[in-house]
């Protein structure tokens, strides 16, 4: 992939109407009891002033609200870059999956840097609090599995990344489809609301 067809793809950051059109998808499938799945790899939405205007913020709160709401089961994989609001108006899901090399943190290393001491050469320090790492997530709750990639990351072997993906989610949508709906409702907001909790 090289920088035309990144730039032609928009970075990966969607606009409100990329998020509006994911939430009528979601609504079909709803409708017809089909498990959902959603694969993650954007910085976040695009922050453009055009997206401002034709309300992005609202479009990602929406999405959010309405996945809490789905009675099919919800999985999430993370596959690469998933960040800020942008990853979690696709990222409420009954099961949170993540490659193992992958990112996922409400805001870039060095974003957070910039804000937190004006100084983006500070992003070790930013990462380490951050724990954006699969490990560090799976530790902390955030997601629930961790898919193995093969030696040298995703990307030295498609093959076997797509074979391993496949495992995990077979193994999950297994899992969460014998749930009856209500539980799994109740069960995946009680999930995300146990987020950033923690006991001195």
């Amino acid at each position: 992939e090289d920088v035309r067809e990144m730039a032609k793809r928009n970075l990966g950051m969607a606009h409100p109407e990329g998020y509006r059109k994911a939430m009528r998808v979601m609504e079909l499938a709803n409708r017809w009891g089909r498990p959902i799945i959603t694969f993650i790899d954007t910085p976040g939405a695009f922050p453009g002033v055009g997206a401002e205007e034709r309300g992005q913020a609202e479009a990602i709160a929406t999405n959010i609200c309405y996945m809490f709401s789905l009675s099919v089961p919800v999985i999430t994989v993370v596959i690469g870059e998933g960040g800020s609001g942008g990853a979690l108006a696709i990222g409420v899901g009954d099961r949170v999956l993540m490659l193992e090399n992958a990112t996922y943190s409400v805001i870039s290393p060095e974003g957070c840097a910039s804000i937190l001491w004006r100084d983006g050469s500070k992003r070790t320090l930013a990462a380490d609090a951050l724990k954006p790492t699969s490990y560090d997530l799976l530790k902390l709750k955030v997601i629930d599995d961790i898919i193995k990639e093969p030696f040298g990351g995703a990307h030295r072997n498609w093959d076997e990344t797509f074979v391993n993906v496949k495992n995990d989610l077979q193994k999950h949508i297994k899992e969460v489809m014998e749930i009856p709906a209500e539980e799994l409702q109740r069960k995946r907001y009680e999930k995300f609301r146990k987020m950033g909790i923690y006991e001195e």
